[in-house]
């Protein structure tokens, strides 16, 4: 099958989607994703979006056992 429109919404962005990435700093590299970091809207390469959403991920685990002891220890 034809792959004619792969990558065509980015086409129209500035130097195609493509810039320096508020993060990690890598430069001339795909720059899609805005994330509010400090409160400021800042673009984002997807290896340092990928990053965020683990850290958060990890994080969420990490409080959900806390929250279930919680109940336990009020319980008593």
């Amino acid at each position: 099958m034809s792959k004619n429109h792969r990558g065509s919404g980015i086409r129209s962005l500035p130097a195609k989607g493509r810039g320096t990435c508020a993060i990690c700093g890598k430069t001339d590299i795909k720059v899609l994703f805005e994330k509010d970091i400090d409160g400021k809207t800042v673009k984002i390469c997807k290896f340092c979006n990928a990053n965020l959403k683990n850290k958060a991920k990890v994080e969420a685990r990490k409080a959900k056992p806390a929250a279930e002891e919680a109940p336990a220890e009020a319980a008593e």
